[in-house]
Parts: C-alpha cells; structure tokens; sequence
C-alpha cells in the first residue's frame, strides 16, 4: 500500500462512489460532442485531494454521507473548470499528459465547456440543502476568479512581493481546499469548533500544496510536471521561488531583462539554475512544511480517529512531494 492509498484508506469506498458521480456526470449529455469533451476531461483523474479533504473532514460526526458524497463531488468539478479556464488562459497544450480543450478544440469551445461544468457543480451544491454550504461554494468561485484577474494583472510584472503573493495562491487555490474541508464538517453535522479548525487546516495545505506546485514548476521534469519546466515564468507568473531568488542581485537583473527582452529561453535556463543555485527552492520549501505544520496543529481539539491521522498524514504528503 502506498502513502497515499494509506491515507485515503478510511474514504475508500466513499471516494468510489465520488468517482461514480463524476462518471455518470461525463457521460450525461444528450448533445455527442459535449459528450465527448466531459469524457475527455475527466478520463485522467487528478490526486483527488479536494474530494477526499470533504470526505475526511466529515468524519468526525455521524451523518448521512450522501450529501457529503454529493458535496466531494462538487468540488473536483469546480476545479476541473478552473482547470480548462486556468489552461485556456495560459494557453496550456497539455493537462495530466493530455491535449487540453483549448489546444484541441479551441478557446471558445474551452470557455463553454468550462461554465458548463462550473454551472453543474453549482447543482450539485444546491442538491445539499444547505445554505451556508451554497454560499460558501459561490464566494469560492468569486475568489478563484479573482486570483486568476489579481494574476492576469500582475503578468509580465518583474517585481516579486510576498504578501500579494500570498493573497493570490489563497484565491487561486487555498480557497477551495479550505471550502472543501469546510463543507465536509459542516455537512456532517460537526459543531462550530470543529468546523473552524477543518477550514483553518484545510486552508493552510491549500497554500502549501500551491507552494509545492510553485516549486515543482522549476524542479521537476516535463512528462512529470505535465507541463513546460519553468512555465510559469514564460506565462509571466512570479511565484515563491522566484521572489525568494530575488534577493540575489543577479537573479533578479536575470528576471527584469527576461521580460524586458521578450522572455528569451536561453535566459530562462540562466534564471531557473540561479533559482535552484541560490537556496530559493529550500526556503519555499520550508515555508511549505511550516503551514503543513501548522495545519496539523489545527487539528488538536479533534478527537483521535483514523479519519485525523488521515489529515495528519495528508498534510505531510502534500509537502512531501518535493523529496
């Protein structure tokens, strides 16, 4: 048994049965060729971690798992259109080895499909009942919008600052991890207390998942990353990593004539080795692991069960991913 499948271990049936709902909602078309593009769309399954964070926050009360099912669901399909939206804004080829809807289909059939699938998982939300579940879905969708326009605005801007930073990776993707822990112990009846320290945890692996991802961007290899290495650079993106990097003087000249000269790669392969040479990556790194640790402190006033040592285990694989 690998780590993660240790750790989705208690949520194994459930998370079958999410993957069921996302099947039957792929295939639910009458129209052929949105047929097509849902099934392509969800033929490669991601990590699962926004689905299976629902599912192990609602296990610290006795509830009705059909809503929680319903809500996990929800969730990965929110983040798959933020996905095909994400990808056809950065004019992305490829998503989990695959061609993405926009570099196959083109932009606007890319756009549709992505509301239609942000618009489904709206139903499904509404199917729960819950109102301050529905709220809070229609804020999350506000706030990754948001991320993605604070971004957009930001693109080509060589000068790196952390608390924007910060304040974006939360909209673009702690806001969903922390609504998808949220939702999770609301829907399962938990009381206030625990629902406060589902969210805060589940807000704070957010952030260290996004930061891990940043660092993957410039560590890791292309058929792994299912994207260019340093592809956020050439999409004009400063991340952690790089604002870290800086502080070194001829980092960041390296940076400022990158976009000044048009983003060259030979410069990209200048900047990505300064970044890995100067310690930036470490810092990012640990800056990671001390949210994870943070996170599994938020934990502390739940009562012991293997749905907890599930979390606390998640948030050490999350960070973990950079070896």
């Amino acid at each position: 048994m690998t780590q993660l499948q240790a750790i989705l271990d208690p949520i194994l049936d459930d998370l079958s049965s999410v993957d069921q709902r996302l099947k039957e909602f792929s295939q639910s078309s009458d129209l052929p060729t949105l047929g097509e593009l849902l099934q392509h769309v969800f033929a490669s399954k991601g990590k699962r971690a926004r689905p299976a964070l629902t599912l192990l926050a609602a296990g610290f009360h006795e509830h009705d798992k059909s809503n929680v099912i319903t809500m996990a669901a929800a969730v990965e399909m929110l983040h798959v259109a933020t996905l095909i939206h994400d990808d056809t804004v950065d004019e992305a080829d490829t998503r989990r080895g695959r061609i993405t809807i926009s570099s196959g289909w083109g932009d606007r059939v890319a756009v549709l499909v992505g509301d239609y699938v942000f618009a489904a998982s709206a139903t499904y939300v509404c199917d729960t009942g819950d109102i301050q579940v529905i709220r809070r879905f229609s804020e999350t969708i506000m706030e990754l919008s948001r991320g993605e326009l604070q971004e957009m605005s930001l693109n080509g801007n060589p000068v790196g600052n952390m608390t924007e930073y910060l304040q974006r990776i939360y909209f673009k993707t702690g806001s969903l991890f922390a609504t998808s822990g949220e939702s999770g112990a609301r829907l399962s009846g938990a009381d206030t207390a625990k629902v406060d320290a589902l969210t805060s945890y589940s807000r704070k692996i957010g952030t260290a998942f996004q930061i891990v991802d940043d660092i993957l961007d410039f560590e890791s290899d292309e058929i792994s990353l299912g994207k260019p290495v340093g592809s956020d650079l050439v999409n004009g993106v400063i991340t952690l990593p790089t604002i870290f990097a800086m502080e070194d003087d001829s980092v960041r000249h390296d940076v400022q004539e990158y976009f000044a000269q048009g983003k060259p790669p030979n410069l990209l392969e200048d900047i990505v080795k300064g970044i890995e040479k100067c310690g930036a990556v470490d810092r990012a790194q640990k800056y990671a692991d001390n949210l994870a640790k943070e996170a599994r402190e938020s934990l502390t006033l739940l009562p012991d069960n293997r749905y907890k040592e599930s979390l606390e285990a998640l948030s050490h694989f999350v960070v973990a991913r950079v070896s």
